[in-house]
């Protein structure tokens, strides 16, 4: 069974949280049932079904900021919070 596209929202809209300086927050939930993007309050919230071992949890959430930016995975740089739910990525 495939697995279902995880639910985003549009490009435009996350991307009106990047700050000047390209950098986006976003605080992330590892091992959810379902993988999502959702602004709440002005923030980002990622679920990602990855665990957080091995950087396994900051690529699925790389992997899923991509996708909904329509970037290559290659262009985000995790600048701050690999071990933390709190992340910041750098869009290059």
């Amino acid at each position: 069974m495939a697995k279902p596209k995880a639910d985003l929202p549009a490009p435009g809209a996350v991307r009106s949280l990047i700050d000047g300086e390209g950098r986006l927050a976003v605080r992330v939930t590892p091992g959810a049932k379902v993988e999502a993007l959702e602004i709440t309050e002005g923030k980002l919230l990622a679920k990602v079904r990855a665990k957080p071992q091995d950087g396994k949890a900051n690529d699925a959430v790389r992997e899923l900021l991509a996708a909904a930016l329509g970037l290559a995975p290659s262009r985000l740089e995790l600048l701050r919070g690999a071990t933390s739910r709190e992340k910041q990525f750098k869009i290059g």
